[in-house]
């Protein structure tokens, strides 16, 4: 009886483990956000100025590169294109230019010369979920990288936090936090830190 209860014991303790750990990664959906408060709406948050600044980490969390950007929302028709552009620690600057369309009242879809495809967004609540796949360097598909962002909006209606997973062929290889924010308020430099 000894031997015939240990396996089933070791059954039951696996079964345990394993619906433990699918209820721990059960994906978040930005449909668990619908009743949170301010309402993010993307195409209304990117009209006019804004400015952001961040960290870029690798995939266990030791700081990469700092960033800001400037970014620049103008509406044309139903859309509003974005101009967004970057500095980085080293020095380096890029720009990019989005052409953001609600589809329905949560869809989202965004272009950039970029971008592969659209990008393809959902906003419930105060929050914005979006996935993309962003070509590093023109004509070399190896250089892709899939782009998953969680924007969240702030009681003020003028800050939002954005957090930012970047995966090559399904693995993490960083991650990035941002703050954005309405307006042209001064944004801390990301100049390298020059200090012994």
């Amino acid at each position: 009886m000894i031997f015939r209860a240990v396996p089933t014991l070791k059954f039951l303790s696996s079964i345990f483990v394993v619906c433990a750990l699918v209820s721990g990664c059960r994906s978040l959906t930005p449909q668990q956000f619908a009743a949170a408060v301010p309402r993010l709406e993307p195409e209304k948050f990117f009209e006019g100025p804004v400015r952001s600044w961040g960290v870029i980490e690798t995939r266990s969390g030791k700081p990469k590169s700092r960033l800001r950007a400037e970014l620049f929302g103008v509406r044309e028709g139903a859309d509003v294109v974005v101009t967004q552009n970057f500095t980085f620690e080293d020095g380096r600057k890029q720009q990019r230019i989005w052409r953001i369309r609600r589809v329905d009242e949560n869809r989202y879809e965004a272009f950039a010369d970029d971008v592969k495809g659209p990008a393809v967004g959902y906003a419930y609540g105060n929050a914005f979920h979006w996935t993309y796949t962003l070509q590093l360097r023109p004509g070399n598909a190896l250089t892709r990288v899939r782009m998953e962002h969680w924007m969240y909006l702030m009681a003020d209606e003028e800050t939002m936090i954005n957090r930012v997973v970047t995966r090559k062929f399904g693995v993490i290889v960083a991650q990035t936090t941002e703050y954005f924010h309405k307006g042209t308020a001064r944004m801390p430099t990301v100049e390298p830190d020059t200090r012994e």
